[in-house]
């Protein structure tokens, strides 16, 4: 019984014992972070604890050597130095970082059991100067083209994209690691050109964690056939008999036209029209010269042209036209003159009505006293004097 009461007092002694452990474990929490450096630069690992009660914080590299045991640094390896001891934290810088520095880094802390945290450290490696080649140095409108981008040895792999100006073009990459665990990475563009295309860049822009703006770029050289266009140098208007014709053939093109024609759709340029260059002239037209005038101009890469129709009109065309009247003052003129005739209409309607009552008044003067109608039409005729003569006004 007595055995019994001692066993269950040792395993509740080692249960406490447990316990107490297990909270300063987890009250001291030791932490650390991944850390990624470009190949040649400084590398800084840092061990880092919270709530340390006086435990032993050391640094150790991916083969488990101590590199720093608190502020002492056993392994002889000058690039290693510390940049900060306390009991909270453990910092250590590496300087000149290699790729073969890479690997997973152990921050140790001394407990009871004993805490370990892990920093990994990546190492970039930046990829060459990028290499762009085209296909074809001199394109032609139409026809289709291709480049390619390589960026060598870099670590992690970098991608590449691809401008055409200020458009984003797809290309296809094809990537490679070589046995230093180096990657290439190559891009093909391919892609079909126009005449706005000449003189264009097309950029290779590489994208790599280690650098930044990095890219190659080669101007695009395009040919293209002949732009033909027909200009009027006189006359400006009309073209009447007897007049003058010049036009003048504008052609551009890549390369420059070797040579411009003239020639007459479905007839023949009259004998005496001269032609200098891309210059037609025709003196005194008359309307058997009228037909399509046609303008060629061609290079290396194709042929156009441009029309111009010749109408030619009668000698005294275009003149005597109807001037272009204002609608408007039309429109005016015509409503004072419509207010005019209704003001003089009413006027003369008052007028003619105030007569007309007068007219009637007079007529019947006389005629109320007279015995009979004869009398009545003697005193209606005037010079008889009544003074009850009745007096009417018509307003």
């Amino acid at each position: 019984m007595a055995n019994t009461g001692s066993g269950s007092l040792a395993t509740i002694l080692l249960l406490f014992l447990f316990q107490a452990a297990l909270r300063k474990v987890v009250s001291q929490n030791l932490v650390t972070d991944n850390v990624s450096v470009v190949e040649g630069e400084t590398a800084i690992i840092s061990c880092r604890v919270k709530n340390n009660d006086d435990s032993v914080i050391q640094l150790l590299n991916p083969n488990r050597q101590t590199i720093y045991f608190r502020d002492m640094r056993p392994l002889k390896d000058a690039r290693f130095q510390l940049v900060n001891f306390s009991e909270n934290e453990l910092r250590v810088s590496l300087s000149n970082v290699s790729l073969s520095d890479e690997g997973r880094y152990v921050c140790q802390l001394y407990t009871d059991p004993p805490q370990e945290a892990y920093a990994d450290i990546t190492v970039l490696i930046p990829p060459g100067n990028p290499i762009i080649q085209a296909r074809d140095e001199v394109l032609s409108e139409g026809n289709e083209t291709e480049m390619t981008c390589t960026a060598l040895s870099s670590k992690p792999a970098a991608i590449i994209r691809w401008m055409k100006g200020d458009k984003e073009l797809p290309g296809k990459p094809k990537v490679e690691l070589a046995y230093d665990k180096m990657y290439t990475v190559t891009s093909r563009l391919t892609f079909t050109v126009d005449k706005e295309d000449d003189g264009v860049p097309v950029v290779c822009i590489v994208d790599h964690p280690a650098v930044k703006d990095f890219q190659a770029q080669k101007y695009l050289e395009v040919q293209y056939k002949p732009e033909v266009k027909i200009m009027v140098e006189f006359p400006q208007g009309l073209t009447r008999e007897g007049e003058n014709l010049a036009l003048a053939c504008q052609a551009k093109g890549k390369p420059q036209p070797q040579r411009v024609n003239w020639l007459k759709v479905d007839d023949d340029v009259p004998s005496h029209a001269v032609i200098t260059g891309g210059d037609l002239y025709i003196e005194n037209l008359n309307k058997s010269y009228n037909g399509t005038y046609r303008c060629v101009a061609s290079n290396l890469v194709g042929e156009s042209y441009d029309d111009y129709i010749l109408y030619v009109y009668d000698s005294r065309a275009g003149e005597g036209a109807p001037r272009t009247v204002d609608h408007a003052v039309i429109g005016g003129v015509v409503a004072v003159v419509v207010f005019a005739m209704l003001c003089l209409l009413i006027v003369l309607g008052r007028y003619f009505a105030r007569h007309k009552g007068t007219y009637f008044t007079h007529e019947a003067k006389g005629a109320d006293d007279a015995a009979d109608a004869d009398t009545a039409i003697i005193n209606a005729e005037g010079g008889h004097t009544n003074s009850d003569e009745k007096k009417e006004y018509y307003i």
